[in-house]
């Protein structure tokens, strides 16, 4: 199949323009700085010497503007949110230890302090955290309760008598799990628990909890390590428990919701619920970083293993001459459709943070949610596309991607717990999912017999005109030539458009034909919901790199990405042929040119399969693999 003209030769560096984007000057300024450190590799490190390496790296970052860069000018900060997340993803190329706990510090603590803490906290912290002179933690997570935020089950009792909260851990189900800088370096802890006061739950709030002093454990904590862990050793993760814990009312994030010296409660947000889902819909950054620093870690185990398959050689030709491994259409099969998953999701990465700079601090809920919803839904996307291609990777390094030396056994390692943490992929698309069916909630307001029939009318309706359109589609794919529609932009759209639409019809419909316990509906229909949430995801990932075709001057750099996009569009539609084809979407002829498109694609970007990984400009050091040299 013949595929639209690629150039013979395109810069990387006007594809890395294209991709540094908003923050070019920012990811620039990073990549030198990164050059210029020490890179020690982590392998044959112990735990202990991983940890205090990782710390002093910590130390040396500190020194630096980038750990401010989220912060409030007032404290020392840059009030740069986007830029903060961007520096975050670039620690992505290097040890992921590092970025973890740097994003534990200052993303996940100092988050917190920031956007849950009024003046008060802001005064006598911010700046200490930002310098490091107070490391800190996130403590979420319980060992009973890790999606479910809502009914963590340890408690901070208000006591009027002294002015104090009580934190307590009730039960081993409490214990806080897997907690950042817990184990060894951090020295107060933002512990999530269930605010009571004058015999009434408030639901879940923020505290500032002391766990050490002067380097002892404080009186009342316990604190366990979590030990070796199957990546990301660097990260000092460990337990907490609280005995009856007392800390001065002033240690209550008190944003939206704070407690009289009497024990009277007051928030700016009167529903419980709604006030709890403002409060954990202000620290989606993590969230945001950890899916830009696994799209770097997919980058860098891409540019590995392209590397790899450019100079290593199996079987000869007739004439004697060996192929390069990346010249065989079954490993380029491999990476390149991963490659060109890479840089949908990076564009749509991008734009996400520049929503999140850009949102005003009283934006609108719909605003905010929409905002929310983006952001699980491409962490879930980003990780899952992380692992898979790591994995990938390794594989086509062969014995070699299986050495430690070589990079790719951490990168798998370290990236491995990044589908679960920072929300749980599978969670993270029911709430895509439900954010989506909203606009289905007068459906399921009103069961009454009027509403069902009205409903059943419209989905009649809706029924009809899907049949016409699939019709339409139809006749156009048997009129045009193979590569008039496959590579024709607008179509792609509407593929993944449509597949998007009639996939959140059919979840609207099963939810209204099941029986009256919300539960068994939700639970019976879950497997169509994760999947409206999935294909939502990727129609705005092709949205989001067709916008930054746009925004390409280079004629040649344009061109190649153009085709780099046909291959991500191509692959997804290919990789999901089987609902096309039970849908009517593609008939069994065209769902063959779709396969033949792709190998076509593949053979074509070959030659610019190590000017695509170059583009990513991961700095050197951090390719510096032996079965490269």
């Amino acid at each position: 199949m013949d595929v639209p003209a690629v150039p013979a030769k395109v810069d990387p560096d006007a594809l890395t323009a294209v991709l540094d984007g908003r923050w070019a000057a920012l990811r620039r300024d990073v990549r030198v700085r990164m050059a210029a450190a020490s890179f020690r590799e982590t392998v044959g490190l112990d735990v202990e010497a991983h940890r205090a390496q990782v710390l002093d790296q910590l130390r040396k970052l500190a020194t630096t503007d980038l750990p401010g860069l989220g912060f409030d000018p007032a404290y020392g900060g840059g009030g740069d949110v986007g830029g903060s997340v961007t520096s975050f993803e670039m620690l992505g190329f290097g040890d992921l230890s590092l970025m973890v706990k740097a994003g534990v510090q200052w993303g996940l603590f100092g988050g917190a302090v920031q956007l849950l803490g009024t003046a008060r906290h802001h005064e006598r912290y911010l700046r200490r955290i930002k310098d490091l002179e107070l490391l800190g933690c996130f403590a979420m997570t319980e060992r009973g309760h890790g999606s479910d935020v809502q009914h963590l089950r340890t408690t901070a009792t208000y006591d009027a008598a002294t002015g104090e909260f009580v934190v307590h851990s009730p039960d081993a189900d409490a214990a806080k799990e897997y907690i950042g800088n817990a184990a060894r370096d951090g020295e107060l802890a933002v512990v999530f628990a269930q605010l009571v006061t004058g015999g009434e739950s408030r639901g879940v709030h923020a505290f500032l909890v002391p766990i050490r002093v002067g380097g002892t454990t404080a009186p009342g904590v316990s604190i366990e390590d979590c030990g070796v862990k199957a990546g990301l050793n660097g990260v000092d993760n460990g337990r907490l428990r609280f005995d009856h814990v007392r800390v001065p009312r002033e240690a209550l994030l008190n944003r939206f919701g704070d407690v009289a010296p009497d024990g009277t409660y007051s928030s700016p947000i009167e529903s419980d619920g709604r006030r709890f889902f403002t409060m954990l819909g202000t620290l989606i950054r993590g969230r945001v970083s950890v899916a830009g620093s696994a799209g770097n870690a997919a980058k860098r185990a891409l540019a590995l293993a392209v590397r790899y398959g450019d100079t290593r050689r199996q079987f000869a030709k007739p004439d004697g001459e060996e192929v390069a491994i990346l010249d065989y259409l079954g490993h380029q099969r491999k990476l390149l459709p991963a490659l060109a998953a890479s840089y949908a999701l990076h564009f749509a990465q991008e734009e996400l943070v520049s929503k999140l700079h850009d949102i005003p601090a009283d934006a609108p809920d719909e605003e905010q949610r929409e905002l929310e919803s983006r952001a699980a839904g491409l962490k879930a996307v980003a990780t899952w596309h992380a692992t898979s291609t790591i994995q990938t990777a390794r594989e086509a390094c062969g014995g070699a991607g299986y050495l430690a030396e070589n990079m790719l056994p951490a990168l798998k390692a370290d990236t491995d717990v990044f589908t679960t943490f920072e929300g749980d992929n599978t969670v993270l698309l029911q709430l895509v999912a439900k954010g989506l069916l909203t606009s289905y909630k007068e459906f399921f307001a009103d069961l009454s017999p009027l509403a069902t029939a009205r409903f059943v009318a419209e989905q009649l309706v809706d029924a009809v005109l899907e049949r016409s359109v699939t019709r339409k589609v139809l006749e156009r794919l048997t009129e045009s030539a193979d590569a008039e529609v496959l590579f024709d932009r607008d179509w792609q759209l509407r593929m993944f458009e449509d597949r998007e639409e009639h996939v959140l019809d059919g979840v609207a419909q099963r939810l209204r034909r099941a029986g009256s316990d919300p539960f068994d509906a939700f639970n019976s229909a879950q497997d169509h919901v994760l999947r409206a949430g999935r294909v939502h995801v990727d129609h705005l990932v092709l949205q989001a790199f067709v916008s930054a075709l746009s925004r390409c001057p280079d004629a040649d750099a344009r061109a190649l990405l153009e085709r780099v996009c046909d291959l991500y569009a191509l692959s997804t539609l290919e990789a999901d042929r089987a609902w096309f084809l039970e849908h009517g979407r593609l008939t069994a002829a065209r769902a063959k040119a779709l396969t033949a498109a792709v190998n076509s694609l593949c053979l074509a970007l070959r030659p610019h399969a190590r000017t695509l990984v170059d583009a990513f400009a991961v700095p050197e050091q951090f390719l510096a693999a032996p079965m490269l040299s």
